[in-house]
């Protein structure tokens, strides 16, 4: 019975884990309220952590640089979860201030970058980029341009047309 009773026990951790990362929005909204040892125990390690100026924290659990998501987990000031989204998304890209945020800015909201950083010497711009799907389903390029002190210039997405369709499999 206590073996019959292990086996269950094991192979149900294994399927809640398996839902944690394959549908994350979902299992992290469910969460909203729970202290962030729960959020650590569910997700794992973030792969960066940010105190943000309001005295609030961000986790951030990337999947770049060869997939698709950056995830943000937000903590209130007591370390409970009250936000959990997908950063790379055309309406958190639009929300970025060319000439107000610094690469501090971008890193809070995205990540740093895990492709290689390039800087444009004939421009005087280093670009970071990361993976997304634009629309929800074309793979792209969503990159980052900050000037020699370090101010967001500008922001770009680019569709890669040869890339293929998420929705064709």
């Amino acid at each position: 019975m206590q073996y019959r009773f292990a086996k269950w026990l094991a192979g149900t951790a294994v399927a809640l884990s398996a839902c944690a990362s394959l549908q994350p929005l979902q299992t992290a909204q469910k969460m909203i309220g729970s202290p962030a040892s729960s959020v650590r125990e569910t997700f794992g390690a973030p792969t960066e952590t940010h105190a943000l100026a309001d005295g609030t924290s961000r986790w951030i659990y990337s999947h770049q640089p060869l997939g698709y998501e950056v995830y943000a987990a937000d903590f209130d000031g007591n370390g409970k979860l009250v936000n959990f989204r997908q950063m790379l998304t055309e309406k958190e890209i639009y929300e970025a201030k060319p000439g107000v945020w610094t690469k501090r800015d971008v890193a809070e909201r995205f990540g740093l970058p895990r492709e290689p950083v390039q800087y444009y010497p004939l421009m005087k711009r280093e670009a970071w980029s990361y993976r997304l799907y634009a629309n929800g389903y074309q793979p792209g390029h969503f990159s980052a341009y900050f000037d020699d002190q370090g101010v967001l210039d500008r922001t770009m997405i680019i569709v890669d047309s040869l890339g293929g369709d998420r929705r064709r499999k």
